[in-house]
């Protein structure tokens, strides 16, 4: 499996959901108030060696539904009071993906397409052939198998971006949580701002997720990738004939997205003239593909992304005024790497824990001259850039990671020895952290670390009092 390279945070996995198969024989629900043609039904599909539950009325049916919550309900049209269009709308106000096969008789078939219209799986007239029946069931029960895989997937696209899965525990990415999660709840448009590598595209995926939005489609463009012509037939689509090579209709994102949200990367890429059109669009809330002469209207969130800083583009015209002050209702900018050096460690164990697992190897500790280079330098490239160069020691090291086997520029970082905030330490708190660090990997045998640092062991006990142990 290629290794993604795309993150600037890092996101840990979550479990996945247990529910990954059904095992269990699936459970229809009969809804028919003739006995006989119940009977019939029951015993055809139990003998298909499925588990069923019978209902002699619509009320009943929809109590079962609701205890039960059958994989497929069979239902007959008429049922009496509570006829099976009523029953159809009830079960659909307790499970929207809920799947219903209605039956009915060959003269009642205008009502069964009205229950397509309202929301049923398909209709089946009377008198039916049994395998025609049977094959209406199975194809419903994939149905909702597909259902089911589509709802645990998300559930597990959600929990990847919880944010105890994303790396990294500073203040400053513990202050964009909280901001993500005062917002993620809003319908409101969204700008992060921040260099290369520094993780907006899994921010804005941490907004989708963590959205009400969380089950509708999360769409992604990168407009500083494409041409203009392009660009703009991606985002608003065409009609078949509008321009050569149009073959046929294409939805542009602005509507592929409807009900989730579009994440414009690089927005501050995007050529002028796209720049009017897409304001136009926000602003009515509707999309007119190339070609075409009717708006369709859509219901997106938009979110965007930018290395630049659009606030000043807007100032000198480079970008929209009107634009930026749309896209950015809420504003946020990512700190790079080298002003959160706290969360270096722990994304550099990570990434050795991925790596090592990927390629098949023991996992490997680093050394802490390796540690301390990684603490010290810059990190230009962020996040990316670390992962490049873990991957890299990890692939070269054998039993533990050293300074050689980091990229020649990180071998070569100045060892002024840093604190996790990237502060120069002291004489004084170097030696501190030198004995203590001495102390524990000779499992406090205090008469070993005078011997190993060359003290007396009185000097020894003096310096522990001073440093209250």
């Amino acid at each position: 499996m290629p290794l993604n390279h795309n993150l600037g945070w890092v996101i840990v996995p979550a479990e996945k959901n247990s529910d990954a198969i059904m095992t269990q024989t699936p459970t229809i629900l009969i809804a028919e108030d003739e006995d006989l043609m119940r009977t019939i039904l029951c015993d055809l599909l139990t003998d298909a060696g499925y588990r069923v539950i019978a209902a002699a009325s619509g009320e009943q049916a929809l109590e079962s539904f609701a205890a039960e919550l059958p994989a497929l309900t069979i239902s007959d049209i008429a049922l009496g009071k509570l006829d099976g269009i009523e029953l159809l709308d009830r079960i659909k106000q307790i499970d929207e993906q809920a799947l219903v096969i209605m039956i009915t008789a060959f003269s009642s078939v205008e009502t069964a397409i009205a229950a397509l219209r309202k929301g049923a799986y398909d209709y089946i007239t009377k008198p039916f052939i049994n395998e025609d029946l049977l094959q209406a069931v199975r194809n419903a029960l994939r149905q909702a198998e597909l259902f089911r895989e589509n709802r645990s997937l998300r559930r597990e696209l959600k929990g990847r971006y919880d944010f105890e899965n994303i790396i990294g525990r500073s203040d400053a990415l513990t202050a964009i949580f909280k901001l993500v999660e005062k917002i993620a709840n809003t319908p409101t448009s969204v700008l992060i701002q921040g260099e290369s590598g520094t993780g907006k595209e899994l921010i804005a995926r941490a907004v989708h997720y963590n959205s009400p939005r969380a089950d509708g489609p999360f769409v992604a463009i990168n407009c500083g990738a494409l041409p203009e012509n392009l660009l703009e037939s991606e985002l608003f689509g065409y009609v078949k004939g509008a321009f050569t090579g149009a073959h046929a209709n294409k939805t542009g994102l602005l509507k592929a997205a409807d009900g989730g949200t579009l994440f414009l990367d690089e927005v501050g890429e995007m050529p002028a003239p796209l720049q009017v059109k897409l304001l136009r669009a926000l602003q009515e809330r509707e999309v007119t593909p190339l070609g075409a002469t009717k708006p369709i209207p859509f219901d997106v969130r938009i979110v965007s992304a930018t290395n630049r800083n659009l606030e000043e583009d807007s100032l000198s015209q480079k970008f929209r005024d009107d634009l930026y002050y749309r896209l950015a209702v809420i504003s946020l900018t990512l700190p790079p790497l080298r002003e959160r050096r706290e969360d270096i460690p722990l994304l550099a164990r990570h990434f050795v824990k991925k790596y090592s697992l990927a390629l098949g190897l023991v996992e490997r500790p680093l050394s802490d001259e390796a540690m301390q280079a990684l603490i010290n330098y810059d990190w230009r490239g962020n996040v990316r850039e670390l992962q490049n160069a873990i991957e890299r020691a990890v692939a070269l090291s054998d039993d533990r990671i050293e300074l050689s086997h980091l990229p020649p520029k990180l071998q070569n970082t100045p060892l002024a020895i840093r604190d996790l905030t990237g502060r120069v330490m002291t004489m004084d708190e170097l030696e501190r952290r030198h004995i203590l660090d001495t102390l524990e990997r000779e499992n406090d045998d205090k008469t070993r670390v005078a011997e190993l640092l060359g003290i007396d062991l009185s000097t020894l006990y003096r310096k522990l009092k001073k440093y209250g142990r």
